[in-house]
């Protein structure tokens, strides 16, 4: 029986990279967007490719982050599937290579007990290009996971991961049940189930 289900955010329960959106406010947002198709497909160390990415968001109004942060567009069926997890007895949690800004602010509305995600550092109002957080590097999402597991006394067949990118197998490897949603190729090679289809309740099909 399932007990923990941890699910990514960018392109998993908001349809799009938060920081893609950021760029497109400094027009560089084919740059960007070329950086993080690299890094979700695995050619690009997550490390590397975050640095790079946030540092090219340097200068940006920290008021324009938030904004941005606030009126994401969430998936298709984000919201009455944690509904429904959490119905089950779940607890619901959302783990990201994005940001702070959006995921803590997600939480109330989609529902997700809580986030662990990095934070852009800001001064003066305006972003530095640094960040930090719980999670800055390929390996993060599985620490996470094995570390929540012991805190909650949750098996790998009682866990439940989704995600799409490559950022998300280092979580596929700690759990049962891996769900490749709208995936890239190196993720669907180690999923239990793979939806393709932009609409989340499919999962609720699966399980």
């Amino acid at each position: 029986m399932l007990k923990l289900a941890v699910f990514d955010f960018d392109s998993t329960l908001m349809d799009g990279e938060t920081i893609d959106f950021f760029a497109e406010e400094l027009g560089i947002g084919e740059e960007v967007a070329r950086i993080t198709e690299e890094a979700m497909s695995g050619r690009l160390d997550f490390f590397e490719s975050l640095q790079q990415r946030v540092g090219l968001l340097k200068g940006l109004d920290y008021k324009v982050v938030e904004k941005i942060s606030q009126n994401l567009p969430y998936m298709n069926g984000a919201k009455e599937t944690i509904a429904e997890l959490k119905k089950r007895g779940m607890t619901v949690v959302c783990f990201s290579g994005g940001f702070r800004s959006a995921t803590g602010y997600a939480k109330d509305i989609l529902g997700y007990d809580a986030d662990f995600s990095n934070v852009l550092h800001e001064k003066d109002g305006k972003l530095t290009g640094l960040v930090g957080g719980d999670m800055m590097f390929s390996h993060s999402k599985g620490d996470m996971l094995t570390r929540l597991q012991n805190i909650l006394g949750v098996t790998e067949d009682e866990t439940l991961v989704c995600g799409d990118g490559a950022n998300d197998l280092s979580m596929f490897a700690h759990a049962g049940t891996r769900v490749a949603f709208c995936g890239r190729d190196i993720l669907k090679k180690e999923a239990t189930i793979i939806i393709n289809e932009k609409d989340l309740t499919q999962i609720l099909k699966e399980i």
